[in-house]
Parts: C-alpha cells; structure tokens; sequence
C-alpha cells in the first residue's frame, strides 16, 4: 500500500526523545542507550562506495577526535550491509589514507532508517538521503539536518553546532549567526518592562533593551 501523509510515520521532533533503536554496525551491536551520557552525531548516507559520501565519511574520520573532545560520537549509517560498510572503509584507508574508526549501521530493514525519517520518497526510495540528527547525553533530539543527494554536508558546521549547543546548555545563553567559542554570546532578552528598562543599566554590549551580547 502507498503511504499518504497522513499514513506516512512522523519524522522525530526537536526536543523529544529520539527514535530508540538497537541495530548492527562494523562495530558490533549498538542501541541508542549505548550512548547515554554523552552527545551524539547519528548520520545517514545514500549508499557505500560513493564519490560523495566517501568525501564525507573522510571529513568525519579526520573530526572524530575533536567529536570526542566534546564528548561526543558518532555512528553513520546506510541501507548496505555490514559486509559493504567494512569493504568500503578499508577502501578508504587504502586509497585515501583515512581510517575510519566509528561504528556504522546496517540497515537492510530500513527500520533505523525509517524511525529517523531518512527515507525521502521525493529523493529516493531505497537509499537513506543526507540526514544528520544530534542527540544530547539525556537522548533528547536537539538538531536535525538534511541535505539533498547531489551535495556533501559541512562537517565543521556540525563541530560548531555542537560547541554552540553545550555553550548555550552551560551558560543559558545564545548564540549569533556563525558563532565560534570565544566570540560573544547573546543574553536572553528580556520579558517584562520592569527587566527591559533594567536592561539598560545591567553592563552588557547593548544595542537596544531586547539585543545584548557579553564575554563569558
């Protein structure tokens, strides 16, 4: 039967748990409680021994160690077996001279694939597209990125986001358009008259009572 999208599963929510799963990777079994504890960047890619995604799976092994500075890991996946994923990775190390040392998920059922919404019927329906979701150390889906077949994510932006995402958590602020740890964060505006004209006094880089940045 055809899915409408009123049939269609829900694609998961910013700031609900994430789709739970338990799934095989060229690592052994993993699940999403694994991973309790520390953040999470779960990515999908169309397919192995693609130019693209091999470009991408690079960018990511080069980063892993600053993701795991931040407390972070990372688990890819495809709807390719086990078998391609390992032949695919030590491809890449013998070619490229990248090792690729994170887990990566089977999906032959596309159930992982399927709970996460990384089936795009527009793009195809038999390959995961370009989709990355951050999870926090509760298992709460904190961001979710998708990016068309034709062209590769940004894997430093991901780096960033995740800097910006344990700043804001830590210090209950904001964060600008391109920030980078070290730059100015914004303070929450106001929401009372009361606070907007104390605003004015409080010591921060103002531009107007509701725009205020500070150094941390």
């Amino acid at each position: 039967m055809n899915e409408t999208p009123s049939t269609r599963p829900g694609l998961p929510r910013l700031n609900e748990p994430a789709p739970d799963f338990s799934a095989v990777t060229t690592y052994g079994k993993r699940s999403l409680s694994d991973y309790r504890g520390k953040w999470l960047v779960l990515f999908s890619h169309p397919a192995d021994f693609t130019p693209v995604c091999t470009t991408e799976f690079m960018a990511f092994a080069r980063n892993h160690e600053r993701f795991q500075a931040l407390n972070t890991e990372l688990l890819g996946l495809s709807i390719d077996s086990k078998f391609a994923h390992i032949a695919w990775v030590r491809s890449i190390k013998e070619k490229f001279g990248v090792d690729v040392r994170f887990p990566i998920i089977e999906d032959l059922s596309m159930q992982v694939a399927h709970a996460y919404g990384m089936i795009q019927p527009g793009a195809s329906d038999t390959s995961a597209v370009r989709a990355t979701f951050i999870i926090d150390p509760e298992g709460v889906l904190r961001a979710m990125v998708y990016y068309p077949m034709s062209n590769g994510r940004s894997v430093e932006e991901f780096v960033r986001l995740i800097q910006a995402m344990q700043t804001s958590d830590q210090h209950k602020v904001a964060t600008p358009e391109a920030w980078k740890p070290g730059e100015a964060v914004i303070v929450p505006p106001p929401v009372t008259t009361g606070a907007a004209e104390k605003r004015l006094t409080e010591g921060f880089e103002l531009t107007d009572w509701y725009f205020s940045k500070k150094q941390l």
